[in-house]
C-alpha cells in the first residue's frame, strides 16, 4: 500500500467519523464522489466525476453529482477551485477554515496552504475597508516545488 493510498483511506475513515458525529449521512454515492476527489492531487471537474461514475455501476446524473459535491462542500470535506471550476479534497476538515490553494500550472497539482498569518493579514486588510467578508478563498497560480526544481534542472 502506497503512502498516498494509506493517507487516502485514513481521510475517508475520518470523513465518515466526522459525518457520523455531525449527524449527517455519507451515502454510498457521496462517499464515492469524495473518494474520487481525494484520490487525485489535481482538481477534478464535476463532469469528469460523472464520467468516472458512469463507468462504474452508478446511475449518477449531473444533478445527483452536484448535490453530492454540495454536501461535501457544506461539510468542509472538499474545496472548490473557482478558477478551474473544479474540486479538491480538504486536508483538515475538522474545523471550518479559509481555503488557500496553490495551483501548479505545469502538473496540475493543487496544494492546500494553511496559514494563520495569511488569514490574519487578509482579515485585517478587509476590516480596514469596512467590508464585511463572509468567507475568503485565495488561489495562487505558479509552480509546485517539484516542477520548479525540474525547470531549474533543465
Amino acid at each position: 500500500m502506497t503512502a498516498h493510498h494509506h493517507h487516502h483511506q485514513e481521510a475517508l475513515l475520518h470523513a465518515e467519523a466526522l459525518c457520523t458525529a455531525r449527524g449527517v449521512r455519507l451515502t454510498p454515492l457521496r462517499r464515492r464522489v469524495l473518494e474520487l476527489v481525494q484520490s487525485r492531487t489535481e482538481a477534478v471537474k464535476a463532469y469528469d466525476l460523472l464520467a468516472q461514475l458512469s463507468t462504474e455501476d452508478h446511475a449518477a446524473k449531473p444533478p445527483t453529482v452536484y448535490r453530492a459535491l454540495d454536501f461535501l462542500l457544506e461539510q468542509g470535506l472538499i474545496h472548490r477551485v473557482d478558477s478551474l471550476n473544479a474540486f479538491v479534497g480538504c486536508n483538515h476538515p475538522d474545523t471550518p477554515h479559509a481555503a488557500h490553494l496553490l495551483l501548479c500550472a505545469r502538473c496540475g497539482r493543487v496544494e492546500e496552504l494553511q496559514s494563520d498569518a495569511v488569514d490574519a493579514t487578509i482579515a485585517k486588510a478587509v476590516a480596514a475597508t469596512g467590508f464585511v467578508a463572509r468567507h475568503a478563498r485565495l488561489e495562487v497560480q505558479g509552480l509546485c516545488a517539484a516542477c520548479a526544481a525540474a525547470i531549474q534542472d533543465d
